[in-house]
């Protein structure tokens, strides 16, 4: 026995080392030669891109005004554009989809870190699962090409992830990924609800914690609100930290809750089941059988959920940044399915395609329709002989895009409605008209010669004006479908009228 266990080295520690060490040794260049491997990078890339970039193509719907209202509008008034003027490029749909063409290559970038990242850290096989889970997801293929400011969040975070120090991690770099998180936070300061406890797990797992705060932590983070600030001064023209007034606004002036409330539950009830959609037995049985290192990742994905319900103000959108994460999850739940995994796939797929497919192209597509309409009217507008369009927007207000996607000096008005800032007995413009739309429109054009040339409205707003609209020769000119669910002042389908 003894002759045995010597021939062996059973029990000899150093050996035993010797062996870890080359195992290690040997996962480090199977690791590197992946990652390396130009053949499948391409692959997985090329695919990715075309895969986003039929889904920016395919996403023809309206979702919330933010993403016309905090990106494109503001873009339009302030010229960003303005080397495809000068390039005979200015042209309103290129203006309107070269944004969004821009981020969907930023979310195929993301696609691919995620593979790689999987790939690294466990098996092709994990790895490919992962990937089919996060590309199918119906609420990232809705969200992840529009111009909102939460899905270069998601994006970013996504990207800030592969190169985050998990454990077993072959591609972690912490000056990478600190400032991919801080660039997040420029772009949304609540990114930092999402990577809070991520950069707390990462300094406690740091032996050299005074250095990763003085030579990264601190640094970056500087650097970037230095930078944000220096830009945002240079566009207000005055001393301007957009990060505290966003805080101020939203948080400790409650401005948020002025458009809506929730109650505490909402995100567990129902805001996140809506987001990970079918997905969402997938993760929990993944979250049950993950390895340890996945942990700091399911504990972000409960944190993020619980801070957002202590804020008043609840939307889908907010916690799509820890939807990458929970495709982990996702992947390792379906690779451990052996007998239904084939079948439990194509029931995902199908269960996801049909509301990306009904999201994407029907539902909510008015707002977009009504504005492409709109826009023929700029060459009557060119015309000086004729009458000058002059379209007044009868809907709760920022309920479509505005000159962004006319692009040209139509006259144009919607119902207004700023925030209160604490005004005694505010009541907003919007609020005005709905209380009472026909005292409010002929106190709003007490002569005829005052009257717009154009009203866009909702279905449900018709009946209520109708002694308006035929008292002043009002002829309906066009219908554009909206929604299959119509709530409130939001209709089936907004109608265009023209006076004759």
């Amino acid at each position: 026995m003894e002759n045995i266990r010597e021939r062996f080295k059973f029990g000899n520690k150093a050996d035993d080392v010797k062996l870890r060490k080359r195992k290690s040794q040997l996962y480090a260049k199977e690791v590197e030669s992946l990652l390396n491997n130009s053949v499948l990078r391409a692959r997985v890339a090329v695919f990715s891109v075309a895969f986003r970039l039929v889904n920016c193509f395919l996403v023809q719907s309206s979702f919330v005004p933010d993403e016309y209202w905090q990106s494109l509008e503001v873009s339009h008034h302030m010229r960003d554009l303005w080397i495809l003027h000068y390039m005979n490029y200015d042209s309103v749909h290129l203006l309107i989809w070269l944004p969004r063409v821009v981020q969907g290559l930023l979310a195929a970038f993301a696609d691919v870190k995620l593979y790689f990242l999987i790939r690294t850290l466990e098996n092709s096989d994990i790895a490919k699962w992962t990937f089919f889970c996060h590309l199918c997801s119906w609420f990232t293929f809705y969200c992840c090409t529009r111009t909102l400011s939460n899905s270069l969040e998601a994006t970013l975070s996504c990207l800030a992830l592969f190169y985050f120090p998990l454990p077993g991690s072959k591609t972690h770099c912490s000056k990478k990924y600190l400032i991919l998180v801080a660039l997040a936070a420029v772009v949304r300061p609540t990114a930092l609800i999402v990577w809070f406890p991520l950069l707390m797990y990462h300094f406690w797992k740091e032996d050299n914690k005074l250095r990763l705060i003085t030579h990264s932590y601190i640094p970056i983070g500087v650097l970037a609100l230095v930078i944000s600030t220096i830009i945002d001064c240079i566009f207000y023209d005055k001393w301007t930290l957009v990060q505290f007034n966003f805080l101020k606004f939203n948080v400790f002036h409650g401005v948020a809750e002025f458009y809506g409330s929730h109650p505490w539950h909402w995100y567990f009830t129902q805001g996140f089941a809506v987001v990970i959609g079918p997905h969402l037995p997938f993760f929990l049985h993944g979250c049950t059988i993950a390895p340890e290192r996945y942990r700091i990742l399911s504990v972000t994905v409960l944190w993020t959920v619980v801070v957002y319900s202590f804020l008043p103000h609840k939307e889908f959108r907010f916690i799509y940044p820890v939807l990458p994460f929970c495709m982990v999850f996702c992947g390792i739940s379906l690779s451990r399915l052996k007998t239904w995994r084939r079948a439990a796939a194509y029931g995902l797929l199908v269960a996801n395609l049909l509301p990306a497919v009904y999201t994407g192209l029907i539902h909510q597509r008015g707002a977009l329709d009504v504005m492409n309409h709109l826009q023929l009217l700029c060459d009557i507008s060119s015309i000086s002989t004729r009458p000058q369009p002059d379209i007044l927007f009868l809907m709760p207000c920022h309920s479509t895009p505005f000159y962004s996607h006319v692009h040209c000096p139509l006259r144009m008005r919607f119902l207004e409605c700023p925030p209160n800032l604490g005004e005694e007995g505010y009541v907003d413009e919007a609020e005005r008209f709905f209380d009472d739309p026909l005292h409010w429109l002929r106190v709003s054009f007490p002569y005829k010669s005052s009257l717009p040339t154009h009203l866009v409205l909702f279905d449900v707003l018709e009946k209520e004006i109708s002694m308006f609209l035929q008292g002043n020769k009002f002829v309906k000119t066009a219908e554009m479908f909206h929604t299959h669910f119509p709530e409130g002042r939001v209709g089936r389908s907004i109608f265009i009228y023209e006076r004759h």
